[in-house]
């Protein structure tokens, strides 16, 4: 094997733009008492600050915002947690959250971004692959095994490590991937995400392990596609971040140099 490729799953290998961003929207809108919607550039804006990773605490951050914005403290505000993931999920999710064969909310619907035979390239060309991502484990196995029919992949998902952009779920990634496959422990590491989050996590990885390679490259979701402005803004914001490279799409991607 020539490298490690490790992808981020939102926005990479699942388009979330009727998903988990829906849902943030209808969260914020929900606790604002219907006084306030994000859109797209809103949750872009806020995301781009580089500590949003979590969608959670994104739909929070919103709605602490919007009060201070009407100057509501946030301690006055007080925000029940639970309560936001709870509705979060019930909307991502559906009414039967503990039941993936049951689920009937906006993660039926999701297209996906790539194939499973996309990752038997991957093979083909020397690169072991595997996940790093801030989604929920259940929500990222129903996408992986489910919906792309991939067999018993390497994750490392929200419940497993800190959210991006700490390194640490990234170097567990690579641990169990080294332990799986018997790598050497030199191997390049690519990392594919679509955030300013998930670069910063590959600036931060090198900043703990500088004798290792690390190489970020930059996916531009799908939702910006229908404005080349706000594509060139999004790709120039993953370059400033630290990527080596920024691609239009994760199938662009298939080998190292790429």
């Amino acid at each position: 094997m020539s490298a490690i490729v490790i992808f981020d799953i939102d926005g990479v290998i699942r388009d979330v733009t009727n998903s988990y961003r829906r849902a943030i929207a209808d969260t914020v809108e929900h606790f604002t008492n219907y006084a306030f919607r994000p859109n797209m550039d809103d949750i872009d804006n806020l995301k781009a600050e580089g500590i949003w990773n979590n969608d959670w605490k994104c739909s929070q951050e919103f709605i602490y915002r919007y009060g201070q914005s009407q100057r509501q403290s946030r301690k006055e505000l007080n925000l029940d947690y639970d309560e936001i993931v709870d509705f979060f999920q019930c909307r991502y999710r559906g009414t039967q959250l503990n039941h993936p064969d049951q689920w009937d909310g906006y993660i039926t619907t999701e297209p996906l971004l790539v194939e499973k035979s996309y990752f038997d390239k991957l093979t083909d060309n020397g690169l072991t692959w595997g996940f790093f991502s801030g989604a929920t484990k259940g929500s990222a196995q129903y996408i992986l095994q489910q919906r792309l029919g991939l067999e018993d992949p390497v994750l490392v998902a929200m419940e497993d490590a800190p959210g991006k952009p700490d390194p640490t779920g990234l170097f567990l990634t690579i641990k169990l991937l080294e332990e799986k496959f018997s790598l050497p422990e030199s191997l390049p590491v690519i990392y594919l995400g679509d955030t300013v989050a998930d670069i910063t996590t590959i600036v931060k990885a090198k900043q703990k392990q500088p004798d290792r390679e690390f190489i970020a490259i930059g996916v531009l979701p799908p939702h910006i596609n229908y404005d080349n402005r706000v594509r060139d803004k999004y790709r120039r914001q993953l370059f400033k971040a630290g990527a080596t490279n920024v691609v239009n799409t994760v199938s662009d991607f298939s080998q190292v140099g790429e």
